[in-house]
């Protein structure tokens, strides 16, 4: 890896980008990213689009009930620590998810909205965390591209280690939990609660990045970032800027040059 490009990793997983061997799962994912592009979606037409895309999806599996602009959003997509995202494949809106930034300034997010009892103190003891939800993938296209989850959650990888949050947590329904145990090394701090928003009771699971974020890179290298591809994704313009419009997958200059 030449000196320049590791200077713009996190420190805790620059080991992890030297030693690593891709296995033929992470190729596959990382063949996806190469058609891939990450848009952080503002206004205008890209919201509408994510929103409609949610609603389709979330109609798909009866999460939520027929509403008549087929449109799906909440007050939480206004937060200040909330970050909206597409993901294209060849041009076309695949998948959306949408990261909380939580912090004792801005403690906002769908989990703390849920699990504000065991959330709260930890916030005001300093902790932070990122909460990626409303997570949805186009029913055309997820059967075909089953890799789809991974590509879209590498945005939480990439929030995690731009904030250099405690962990990452994760409200989900009981038949993913296998899932978030598997891919984050993710454990239950809480029993179900009841999501109003959604018809499902909602699972709060917690990844600690101390723990965890070394070795989930290590076992999935599609989910490394630059520094670069992190202020890209998260880092605010300032008055009178504008934010990137699309964002391409840095993994594969990682891997390329280690």
């Amino acid at each position: 890896m030449s000196e320049r490009l590791a200077t713009l990793l996190p420190e805790r997983v620059r080991d992890v980008v030297r030693t690593a061997e891709p296995s033929a799962f992470d190729r596959n994912v990382s063949a996806l990213l190469e058609r891939v592009e990450y848009r952080r979606c503002e206004s205008g037409e890209d919201i509408e689009a994510i929103y409609a895309l949610r609603y389709k999806a979330y109609r798909a599996h009866d999460l939520v009930s027929e509403a008549q602009e087929h449109l799906f959003y909440d007050k939480l997509d206004d937060a200040p620590n909330c970050y909206r995202f597409g993901v294209f494949l060849d041009g076309q809106l695949a998948s959306t998810v949408r990261i909380h930034h939580l912090s004792r300034v801005d403690p906002f997010s769908p989990a703390m909205s849920v699990f504000d009892d065991v959330l709260r103190p930890r916030l005001l003891r300093g902790e932070t965390f990122i909460d990626p939800s409303r997570l949805a993938a186009d029913p055309d296209l997820g059967s075909t591209y089953r890799a789809l989850p991974y590509v879209t959650l590498r945005l939480a990888i990439a929030a995690l280690n731009y904030f250099d949050s405690t962990s990452c947590l994760f409200m989900i329904r009981d038949e993913h939990q296998a899932f978030y145990k598997r891919t984050f090394g993710a454990t239950q701090v809480a029993a179900p609660r009841p999501y109003a928003s959604v018809n499902v009771l909602g699972i709060l699971y917690e990844s600690d990045c101390e723990q965890n974020m070394a070795k989930t890179i290590k076992r999935f290298p599609f989910f490394h970032s630059t520094r670069l591809e992190q202020r890209m994704l998260f880092a605010k313009p300032n008055a009178g800027e504008l934010a990137p419009l699309t964002i391409h997958p840095t993994a594969k200059y990682l891997r390329a040059a280690a």
